[in-house]
């Protein structure tokens, strides 16, 4: 049987309830969604996400300490001695060579025989001194003899500390071929004996003079006029030579080297009537340890306070030594006097730092730090931000000095 069911308009429908289950429970889910998950998944990458950045943090931590050195200035009036053996303030002697030339307008020739001579460092390695008689000779490795014209002493010495003389020496014959530069010599007078290899010498600069025959002639005022030109020019070339010897750690100040000059023989020139006129600078200076010089002369300045910490010269274009005269190759003491302005820097020394803030709150290191007279500003980095105490490890502390 067909049966027809009532349209009802929308108009005239009325609310209904929700529909139940058969078994009255309660309403159906007619629209197919299941009930809401617990968000495992979203809970899961934050807490990754945070144990990341606590990991991060760790990993990052830092204890560090920054400083800034401490500085001072001050006004330098003082006399010293130094000791080539060293003690609190040695020195050392250094020296350069330069030759410039320059070709002019040849008036003539002269017959000349002439030696070449030079100062050599004679050593003694002997427990006693060696004396050695006027005349003695002095042979290069090529042969060429050499001699000292006045008698000499060489103060005993070491292998490792031999004590020294200079003195000068003149070739045995004229001529150019001994114009040699800086060697060694030995004296074959001590051939066969144990001073063969005890007693030696060495040239730091080169013989010169030697000449022989017909050498060409430059007029006088003209030949004068020319080695004046020849010493401005190599005046700036030696003192760039004579900084490039300074060993690193030591110090040059001004007034601390002296330069001398020498005229070599003229030569014929390359061009037809024209000589070529030469001209020999050699300077000398005194140098010294930059650290041991700050601390000698920070010791001279009353009112300092200074106890003996490590101090280096930021520079020394504001002081002046001056001395009765520049000490020779043999010298052991060195006496002079330091006037100017001396800026003088602190050394810190970080593992000193590190010790003294290890195992410390950040407020009683900054308390320790305020007792190092090399510290004039200390900055504390202490992360994670939480963390307030160094390690007890200074190994693990990093101390970064400004401009060190």
């Amino acid at each position: 049987m067909r049966t027809l069911n009532d349209i009802v308009p929308p108009s005239r429908r009325k609310e209904t309830g929700p529909v139940t289950s058969s078994s009255g429970r309660g309403p159906l889910n007619l629209s197919g969604d299941r009930p809401p998950k617990f968000p495992y998944k979203t809970l899961g990458v934050v807490a990754l996400i945070v144990a990341v950045s606590i990991g991060a943090l760790f990993y990052f931590s830092t204890a560090r300490v920054e400083v800034i050195a401490s500085t001072v200035s001050a006004a330098v009036q003082s006399s010293f001695t130094a000791n080539k053996s060293g003690g609190t303030l040695p020195f050392m002697i250094v020296t350069a060579q330069k030759i410039a030339s320059q070709s002019v307008k040849g008036s003539g020739t002269k017959t000349v025989n002439a030696s070449a001579s030079g100062t050599i460092t004679i050593y003694n390695t002997q427990a006693k001194a060696q004396r050695l008689i006027a005349n003695t000779r002095f042979a290069t490795v090529a042969g060429l003899i050499f001699r000292i014209h006045s008698a000499v002493t060489v103060p005993a010495g070491t292998s490792s500390k031999p004590g020294s003389v200079a003195a000068k020496v003149y070739a045995d014959h004229a001529g150019s071929s001994y114009n040699i530069g800086s060697t060694s010599f030995t004296i074959p007078g001590f051939a066969g004996t144990p001073q063969a290899s005890q007693v030696y010498a060495q040239s730091s600069s080169a013989m010169a003079g030697g000449s022989s025959g017909t050498v060409p002639v430059v007029d006088a005022s003209l030949e004068t006029q020319t080695r004046s030109a020849l010493q401005t020019a190599l005046a700036p070339d030696l003192t760039k030579s004579i900084e490039a010897q300074v060993p690193s750690g030591y110090v040059l100040l001004p007034g601390a080297m002296t330069t001398a000059y020498e005229a070599l023989e003229s030569a014929p020139s390359s061009t037809t009537g024209m000589v070529e006129v030469k001209e020999q600078g050699t300077v000398t200076a005194v140098v010294f340890p930059n650290t041991a010089l700050a601390g000698a002369i920070a010791s001279s300045v009353a009112g300092l306070g200074y106890h003996g910490e490590p101090l280096t010269l930021v520079s020394t274009e504001n002081l002046l030594l001056a001395a009765v005269s520049m000490p020779d190759p043999s010298a052991n003491t060195f006496s002079f006097t330091v006037a100017g302005t001396a800026s003088l820097v602190y050394s810190v020394d970080p593992s000193r730092i590190s010790a003294a803030v290890a195992g410390k709150t950040r407020s009683a290191a900054e308390v320790a730090l305020t007792n190092y007279l090399e510290v004039k500003r200390a900055v504390i980095v202490l992360r994670p931000f939480w963390r307030q105490t160094f390690p007890q490890d200074p190994s693990s502390i990093s101390v970064v000095v400004a401009g060190q």
